[in-house]
């Protein structure tokens, strides 16, 4: 038996990179899994067990909600939800940052959470309980010059975490965040080109020595998702290689 069987899991931004691990990861542990992105999920994608995918726009309340439903239409409930949208932003001063810019980031890393949560929670509550997991940042504990709004949108993440947390333990649903430090993933690699590339520029940061990848991220979900974790709440459960030790 694995440790999500049965469970039925909704997430986010699964087409790549950290979400598309925490959708493989989650299907091998007998999960059955809605994956919405509103890029192009590879044609692999359900190779590791019943995984529907769904292209959509996670900040968009009727593609939240059409997520959701496809949940319930497909698989009858919903169990977990993963909130792991996100949105790369460029390195600027604030006097130098496009307001468009800025509100798009802050739509698309905190509304898109904000969207999903109201749209799962009253069928979690159906259900008895459930657990919510909503992939923060390192930064959004600590800043970096030139990442105001991610910094911002991250560190606004964690706190809606709590709020949820505080607002939801009564019905038996656990919500925590999950904050990576820097990960090969993509998107990361199309700033710095290669993974040696990026190994030079951003492992340094990192007191272990080296980037996480995302099956290390999506193995800190798994603990969040399962019954290991059944006494916490409200936590930022940090997985960054020791950079927000310095």
């Amino acid at each position: 038996m694995g440790r999500l069987e049965g469970r039925v899991c909704l997430v986010t931004a699964g087409s790549a990179g950290i979400g598309l691990a925490i959708v493989r990861r989650f299907a091998a542990e007998g999960a059955r899994v809605v994956t919405a992105d509103r890029d192009p999920f590879p044609d692999t994608v359900a190779a590791h067990g019943p995984i529907v995918p769904v292209r959509g726009d996670m900040a968009s309340a009727a593609d939240v909600r059409r997520a959701v439903q496809i949940c319930l239409d497909r698989f009858q409930g919903l169990d977990v939800l993963v909130n792991g949208v996100a949105d790369a932003t460029p390195a600027l001063p604030v006097t130098e940052l496009d307001d468009a810019l800025w509100d798009r980031a802050l739509s698309t890393n905190v509304t898109s959470a904000f969207l999903a949560c109201k749209a799962a929670i009253p069928h979690m509550v159906a259900r008895g309980g459930g657990a919510i997991i909503n992939i923060a940042s390192q930064l959004g504990i600590a800043a970096q010059p030139g990442r105001s709004v991610y910094c911002a949108s991250k560190a606004a993440l964690i706190q809606l975490t709590k709020v949820l947390a505080l607002d939801h333990a009564k019905q038996g649903i656990r919500v925590n965040a999950l904050s990576p430090g820097a990960v090969i993933t993509p998107r990361l690699l199309s700033r710095y080109g290669t993974p040696e590339a990026t190994e030079a520029a951003l492992a340094p940061r990192h007191p272990i020595g080296r980037l996480g990848r995302p099956e290390e991220i999506a193995a800190a979900a798994l603990f969040l998702a399962s019954e290991d974790s059944s006494f916490m709440t409200g936590a930022n459960l940090v997985v960054d290689g020791g950079y927000t030790a310095c």
